[in-house]
């Protein structure tokens, strides 16, 4: 039988030979939750009788959302995550002392393993099919089953393959890829699926990218994103302490797919996806003619928060300023992140240029705080949604961007091209 990358995952997991449609009871090598929605699984934990975790080394408690807590709710709320954790002695628990958002810090800390099936209670639990992984986000008591038993349910995925060729351009991202397979299929066009990417243009995209890439397969609908490892992978993997031995799996020729898709990368120019949903693509040429003026520029979050991100941005910032009438907000993923850009000087051309350096968090991204949007204001961002609200007051408007065109959009306080810098 061919299978495709997902449906070996499975079959591995499984026990036995899987297909897309089937209903599997699959072990989960890690669980993940967050300071928002844990607290909901502890609850379930508890009522159910639960003493003890299936599995306490594969599961994870990251707080990133509204850490350091801004209010005394979100404090009483991060309180339930921190009294689980040391009450079970929880080894993967990380907050201010080691704090990160969840995507981006477990990868950097050998959490992610190529061939585990991973769940977490945050739809961008996507993000870790970047390094061979089957990751998908489900509900808070979907998480406490798998808390209590070490398993969970599953609809083996029919999965798109994507083919990327050609080679990507100056600033073309894989935040780029993922903007315009979300323009050509919508925000449903791969529900339930996941979206398998290949092609000449995946080799040409590092670590960094290929997490952008998988991070928003959820805002097409899907189920997953996945990308099969490589040298670039297995580079990224050789510089961690793994939790486990990395499983390697790759998709026979002749596997069954619901759909092929290909996109021509040499030919695309940077996306930008307008309000109110991130099917909403254009390029950045039709952006600069549309002469958008923007209030605000954040780059950050689990989608665009990377070293190479702020690499980026430092390049276009350096010996330049923020625009009179525009904010940059700058949130390194991780502390991690934080000290290599502050080793490489990188905070002083933020600073120098104008703009704010926060701690890790994923605040902005959620209109939670450290960035929220007031009436009628726009801003130039390098999260994941651009939905109603989503940074701010409901007239507020949210353009997403990768980050070289967020820090070109700083300096001009308008959408602007940085290839044009």
């Amino acid at each position: 039988m061919k299978q495709t990358i997902t449906e070996k995952i499975f079959s591995e997991h499984v026990g036995e030979a899987v297909s897309a449609g089937q209903i599997v009871e699959s072990s989960i090598d890690m669980v993940i939750g967050n300071d928002i929605t844990t607290p909901i699984s502890i609850k379930q934990f508890e009522l159910s009788g639960a003493k003890a975790l299936a599995n306490p080394d594969g599961f994870a408690i990251v707080m990133d959302h509204y850490i350091p807590t801004k209010d005394i709710l979100s404090a009483n709320q991060a309180k339930i995550s921190r009294e689980f954790a040391y009450k079970h002695n929880l080894k993967n628990y990380f907050d201010e002392k080691d704090m990160g958002i969840e995507h981006a810090l477990m990868p950097e800390k050998g959490l992610v393993v190529p061939g585990d099936v991973i769940i977490g209670a945050d739809s961008h639990t996507c993000t870790h099919g970047a390094l061979g992984a089957f990751s998908t986000g489900m509900g808070s008591t979907d998480l406490a089953y798998a808390m209590i038993t070490g398993k969970n349910w599953f609809k083996v995925p029919e999965s798109i393959k994507v083919v990327f060729k050609g080679k990507p351009g100056a600033h073309i991202y894989g935040k780029d890829l993922i903007l315009e397979v979300i323009r050509q299929i919508g925000v449903d066009g791969a529900r339930y699926k996941a979206l398998e990417f290949v092609g000449e243009a995946i080799a040409h995209l590092d670590m960094d990218s290929r997490f952008s890439l998988c991070n928003m397969a959820i805002e097409a609908g899907g189920k997953s994103g996945i990308v099969a490892c490589d040298e670039v992978t297995k580079e990224f993997l050789a510089a961690r302490t793994l939790r486990s031995e990395p499983k390697f799996h790759y998709s026979d020729e002749g596997a069954n797919y619901e759909r092929v898709l290909e996109i021509d990368t040499a030919n695309l120019d940077p996306v930008i996806a307008y309000p109110f949903l991130p099917s909403n693509g254009k390029s950045v040429r039709e952006a600069v003619k549309d002469s958008i003026a923007v209030d605000q520029v954040f780059i950050g979050s689990c989608t665009n928060g990377r070293l190479s991100d702020l690499r980026i941005a430092a390049q276009i910032l350096k010996g330049r300023k923020v625009a009179r009438k525009t904010r940059l907000i700058i949130t390194p993923a991780t502390q991690k992140i934080a000290l290599q850009a502050q080793k490489e000087g990188l905070w002083d051309i933020f600073v120098e240029a104008g703009a704010v350096v926060s701690n890790p968090t994923c605040g902005a991204c959620l209109g939670g705080y450290m960035g929220i949007l007031g009436d009628g204001e726009r801003c130039v961002s390098t999260t994941n949604r651009n939905f109603v609200g989503r940074m701010g007051d409901r007239t507020s408007e949210v353009y997403l961007a990768n980050s070289a065109v967020a820090a070109a959009s700083a300096i001009a306080g308008k959408i602007a091209d940085p290839r044009d810098l």
